[in-house]
């Protein structure tokens, strides 16, 4: 995993003192906050600097943070410790994780995008095995139009989400709601402008 360009790329991004992507959630997961239940527990795929993690730990949850890099990891229990709320930080590859059998209440994934087409299902089946049966699958990512946008995600068409794409992953789930939305996002400089993303809610069977 440390010799894979993408662990160099994130990890030199995360040493930077500031955050990359603010330390505020991202706002579709706040907007999924009435679908949360009231205690349980979280996993948030590859965190980063813990924002959507330490967010969902402030909501009363038992979060677990994962994601490969240590210095993302090192901000991440910095936020927690300002917010004054636990989570439990797991150093690891979102797609040779060893995802857990049905041990959580909520998955999320937010803009993990660095995933390859070959990587992508990995990632998906650990999400789906890691989730109780009656759990909240929570994802956002870019959709092919933010290329003309350019404000933030990959620059490959083929790490980029579409419907179909979701729907082909989870179309077995029940709840199943995708809406695609063009929006101003303002996350730290990583994500600063008009952009196109994908969202997706569904409880797994």
């Amino acid at each position: 995993m440390i010799d894979s360009p993408e662990y160099v790329r994130w990890e030199s991004r995360f040493a930077k003192p500031d955050y990359e992507f603010g330390t505020a959630p991202n706002d579709f997961l706040v907007r999924c906050k009435p679908l949360l239940p009231k205690a349980g527990t979280a996993l948030a795929v590859a965190d980063g600097e813990g924002r959507n993690g330490v967010w969902l730990a402030q909501q009363g949850l038992d979060v677990t943070s994962m994601d490969f890099s240590p210095s993302a990891q090192k901000k991440a229990a910095a936020l927690a410790a300002e917010r004054g709320v636990p989570i439990t930080l797991i150093q690891g590859d979102a797609h040779g994780w060893a995802y857990p059998e049905a041990a959580f209440d909520v998955v999320a994934e937010i803009f993990t995008q660095f995933s390859t087409p070959a990587e992508r299902p990995l990632k998906w089946a650990g999400m789906r095995r890691a989730l109780k049966p009656g759990g909240l699958l929570i994802i956002e990512g870019y959709a092919p139009k933010q290329l003309e946008y350019g404000t933030g995600g990959p620059k490959q068409i083929e790490h980029l989400y579409t419907r179909d794409m979701l729907e082909q992953a989870f179309g077995d789930f029940d709840d199943l709601r995708i809406v695609e939305e063009e929006r101003e996002m303002r996350e730290g400089a990583g994500h600063a402008g008009m952009s196109a993303t994908i969202n997706l809610t569904a409880r797994k069977p």
